[in-house]
């Protein structure tokens, strides 16, 4: 008899509480199965696996998600990761003389477009009344922003960790995704599966849910266990490639959703889905998708998050 086909999950170095449980196997102790987790560096990297079949379940934040549901792509989206705020960030370099929000003006600002990151800049751009042909947009990945702000090839950034964390170490924060968003511009990351393995795989969906809410609960009744002497801490900043210094930090920019929260108007239950739209609207506008449709809702399930399976401890050590 053959070997069962191990489940594959695509992964990206986003800081989370639940990369704890990753590290640890918690997720195949509990589900029971093998799983295969594999590194994408983008959302378009995403998206290609998941067009092809080569990935069951996986992360994406809200701008690849937008790109994926104007496609129509058969996912759904069963559990919001995170809700951005200061773990996305437009970094100015210090040498580049950029203090206020006009100075960009003439700048190379380097951001993998069509990420959640692109979306940010464009909005805080438009806030400022600064249109983007006025700045000097340049598409390179955090691996990329990295080296050529090491080189000075660029005088600011709007990027994640661990590109983010480096960055900031000679620069300085201009605003994140979190002012973004209480600008009218939120973004998210999110746990999306391809509708076949929904349909033919639910529990393991629904027990996947459980072990990552069980991570987000702990680090939100106690979030001060999770500093950067914990073996917590340590197993996330060799997974994100994050210094272990930054990583509490990290953690604390952004919000992790509790199951009631999942199941809410703000996330799955409603907003979600606008937000969705909004992204998608984003896309149209650059050119990079034709369609907009006036309902994302059938790319939403809370029926993964409505329930517990069983209980999971989830301490932080």
């Amino acid at each position: 008899m053959a070997a069962a086909k191990a489940i594959v999950v695509g992964y990206q170095t986003n800081v989370e509480p639940a990369k704890v449980a990753q590290a640890d196997g918690v997720y195949d102790k509990v589900i029971g199965e093998k799983l295969d987790w594999r590194q994408f560096n983008s959302g378009a990297e995403v998206l290609t696996a998941l067009a092809s079949g080569a990935v069951d379940i996986a992360l994406i934040g809200s701008s690849p998600l937008g790109a994926a549901v104007a496609n129509n792509l058969p996912i759904e989206v069963f559990l919001v990761a995170t809700d951005l705020r200061s773990a996305e960030a437009l970094v100015v370099h210090q040498r580049s003389g950029i203090q206020t929000p006009q100075d960009l003006i003439g700048k190379k600002i380097a951001t993998p477009f069509a990420s959640t990151a692109h979306y940010s800049l464009l909005n805080a751009l438009k806030h400022w009344n600064i249109q983007s042909n006025q700045v000097r947009l340049l598409n390179l990945k955090p691996a990329e922003i990295n080296a050529a702000w090491r080189r000075g090839d660029i005088d600011a950034a709007f990027v994640w960790s661990p590109a983010l964390a480096n960055i900031k170490k000679t620069g300085t924060v201009l605003t994140d995704a979190g002012q973004v968003g209480q600008w009218g511009a939120p973004t998210f990351e999110v746990w999306v599966t391809r509708r076949d393995f929904a349909q033919q795989r639910p529990e393991v969906l629904r027990k996947f849910s459980d072990v990552t809410l069980s991570y987000y609960a702990d680090y939100k009744q106690h979030p001060r266990k999770w500093t950067a002497n914990t073996a917590a801490v340590a197993k996330i900043a060799k997974i994100t490639g994050v210094d272990v210094k930054d990583v509490p930090a990290l953690l604390a920019g952004a919000v992790y959703p509790d199951r009631a929260a999942q199941q809410s108007t703000q996330y799955l239950g409603g907003r979600t889905s606008q937000n969705m739209a909004n992204a998608v609207e984003f896309l149209k506008q650059q050119g990079l998708v034709r369609q907009v449709s006036p309902d994302y809702r059938k790319f939403i399930s809370t029926r993964f998050v409505s329930g517990t399976t069983q209980a999971i401890s989830a301490p932080a050590q």
